[in-house]
């Protein structure tokens, strides 16, 4: 995560160049950012149902790569020339892209889409819990605790605990979790080794995610076989997956969060899974029980609590 708290990007100093005026309202980009990101679980459902995980992973990158690529080119940013600094970004590139885009792949093989986009929201509760390990000046308060505690609570309800776990796929929804909790773990080693980076924004992600397509080149090979035929549907959603959830949604966010700043950009989170599971059950037909978005409200509450800092002049356990 930049310095949003969403699952894409790469921390670096904002660029000191002037800004230019947006055309389009950022209340309008933040709408536009929250369909696109809401958007990609159903993308990802689409493209498994005739590509590998890995292959729509890989496909994923390629195609956001491209993006990125045009616009560092428009812009004439250049890639990062430090050996040092594209080392933390290949280890950045597979934690907050490599592994999660295809652990949430793998995932969507068995499990509906909302359920995808649920498991994603939890990204902020892991993220509490690993920087009060890993940051110090991330302090418990009994704000952030009683979060993590709603959120957890609101994880059970999505999963439906008090039914044993009935009809749940374990695996599935497992997969889904550890790639959520791979995108913080990816943000405080981004905001350890990253932070104090010269390069833009624009120049650090490009070379995130061209390192990040790389990482899956060498994989997908290894562990898929090449389809007997072209799928056109699901071709066309995973160059969507690419290109509008992983290269144009990184260029939106970056513009609101250089606009408004990143703590309300980040409120983008709590629209997600919103868009999730409206797109699963209007677009892919997906069922949908009480509990699923009772239980999403609830993670999406524990998580905006862990968000909130205390204020200046206070600290500790309150």
């Amino acid at each position: 995560m930049s310095t949003v708290s969403t699952p894409r990007t790469v921390t670096a100093h904002p660029s000191t160049a002037p800004r230019r005026r947006a055309v389009l309202d950022w209340r309008i980009r933040f709408g536009v950012l929250s369909l696109i990101w809401g958007f990609s679980f159903l993308f990802i459902k689409v493209g498994t149902e005739a590509y590998a995980p890995f292959q729509v992973t890989l496909g994923r990158l390629v195609f956001g790569t491209a993006v990125l690529a045009v616009a560092m080119a428009v812009k004439r940013e250049r890639l990062p020339r430090s050996a040092r600094t594209w080392g933390h970004l290949a280890v950045a590139g597979f934690l907050l892209n490599a592994l999660p885009f295809s652990l949430f792949a793998y995932a969507e093989l068995t499990i509906p889409s909302t359920l995808a986009g649920i498991c994603n929201a939890t990204s902020p509760l892991w993220g509490m819990v690993l920087s009060l390990v890993a940051l110090s000046e991330d302090r418990p308060t009994r704000r952030r605790v009683a979060g993590l505690g709603i959120g957890f609570l609101g994880v059970l309800t999505v999963l439906g605990a008090w039914q044993g776990f009935h009809g749940l796929d374990l695996t599935g929804t497992a997969l889904a979790l550890l790639a959520s909790l791979s995108y913080p773990v990816g943000w405080i080693y981004v905001r350890r080794t990253l932070a104090g980076s010269t390069h833009s924004h624009l120049s650090l992600t490009g070379g995130q995610l061209l390192l990040a397509t790389l990482q899956l080149a060498v994989v997908t090979p290894v562990f898929t076989t090449l389809p007997t035929h072209v799928a056109v549907l699901p071709l066309l959603a995973v160059a969507a997956l690419g290109a509008l959830g992983t290269g144009v949604a990184m260029l939106l966010q970056y513009g609101v969060v250089a606009e408004v700043g990143p703590t309300t950009a980040q409120m983008v989170t709590y629209f997600v899974p919103v868009v999730a599971l409206a797109a699963g059950v209007a677009v892919l037909g997906e069922s949908l029980t009480w509990s699923t978005p009772v239980g999403a409200l609830i993670v999406l509450a524990g998580a905006a609590l862990t968000q909130s800092r205390p204020k200046a002049g206070r600290a500790g356990l309150r």
